[in-house]
């Protein structure tokens, strides 16, 4: 495995709320060489709906010696809305390539479910009922055409504006032709749904020749969230989208079985690089009493505020607004391990010569 990364969010914009209200240049600084050193990955892949703090917290992986997955990520947009911000990361990823940065441009992420015009919905709380209603089949059935339509439309667009290699965060909805891209990308969640054909799910993904990376992968902190993978979040919390469900238990173990049950899939199937999802949930803090927000994260971190209760001189990392969950070290342990043992230098290109792909 290649590239041993982390997913890491500077604020997406879902019905238009902010999954991370504060964003501090500096912490993201520290958090980057955090990732870096102490988690031990030589890859990050930085999302958000804001370019200005993607560019921003890129800047920061690169000086910390880390490969970026540049990854705009809007929400509730069109694609004649999209288009241009797409082609405004590319020129952003550019220069920061052309600064001497490893850099792969990933052009957005689940489009089938997060921008406007391809379920029924003008927001992501309209559009996810619509999976589980009747008429889920006919909603679904038109859905890789437009996806695979704009998709191309943004690759011409990108391509003369960015010279590194371009990937895409796709989920199984929307059927993605990879012929115009040069990394597969996934969202590989795992549940009870998927468990028992996910491993030859993922070989398939290889019949295109071209490197495959897992863009997300985890599990939320409570007991079971496993069988849920990707559905955790959304099964964790009451109707609110706020407060979590009071039957559930909080279990760190939970994500550490996860990550030791799939990390040897993906080291065994040749996966080039994976991001495990996520470094932190910035919207749900942790709550040593009471309703616990984070149960419904997939945070490796616990993001903790003044209603926490962790004195600073009982923290690992008292500088920042975060304490490591079981998944942390785990996390660490295997990267520290894969390093050992890795030929291949960090922040070399992915196994494609960009020589061959497009000029």
């Amino acid at each position: 495995m290649r590239g041993k990364g982390i997913h890491y969010d500077t604020g997406t914009f879902p019905n238009g709320d902010t999954s991370r209200p504060v964003f501090d240049a500096d912490v993201v600084a520290r958090d980057m060489r955090v990732i870096a050193e102490d988690l031990h990955c030589t890859a990050i892949r930085i999302t958000g709906g804001d370019p200005d703090r993607i560019e921003t917290t890129a800047r920061h992986a690169a000086a910390a010696g880390l490969e970026v997955w540049f990854s705009p990520f809007p929400c509730e947009m069109t694609d004649e809305q999209m288009l241009p911000y797409f082609a405004d990361c590319a020129e952003r990823a550019e220069r920061l390539r052309r600064d001497g940065a490893a850099v792969v441009l990933v052009t957005g992420c689940e489009l089938s479910l997060f921008a406007r015009g391809y379920l029924p919905g003008d927001t992501f709380n309209e559009r996810i009922p619509v999976l589980a209603g009747p008429d889920r089949e006919a909603a679904l059935r038109p859905i890789p055409d437009k996806v695979n339509a704009f998709l191309g439309d943004v690759v011409r667009a990108v391509r003369p504006l960015f010279a590194g290699p371009v990937s895409y965060a796709s989920c199984p909805l929307d059927g993605v032709d990879w012929s115009p891209f040069d990394i597969v990308g996934l969202d590989a969640f795992r549940g009870l749904r998927n468990a028992a054909t996910y491993r030859d799910d993922l070989r398939k993904e290889f019949t295109h020749g071209k490197p495959v990376a897992i863009m997300e992968v985890g599990c939320c902190t409570f007991h079971g969230a496993g069988d849920y993978g990707g559905s955790g979040w959304y099964v964790a919390m009451e109707p609110d989208g706020v407060t979590p469900k009071p039957d559930l238990v909080r279990d760190e173990s939970e994500q550490v079985r996860y990550l030791d049950e799939l990390m040897p899939v993906f080291e065994d199937e040749g996966v080039d690089s994976v991001f495990w999802f996520s470094f932190a949930g910035y919207s749900t803090p942790h709550r040593r009493s009471g309703p616990d927000p984070d149960l419904a994260s997939y945070g490796i971190v616990k993001v903790l505020d003044e209603h926490s209760g962790y004195p600073a001189d009982a923290r690992t990392y008292p500088d920042m607004p975060w304490e490591p969950k079981e998944a942390f070290h785990a996390l660490a342990n295997r990267y520290q391990a894969l390093k050992q043992h890795s030929t291949m230098p960090a922040g070399s290109t992915p196994h494609t010569n960009r020589s061959t792909l497009r000029r």
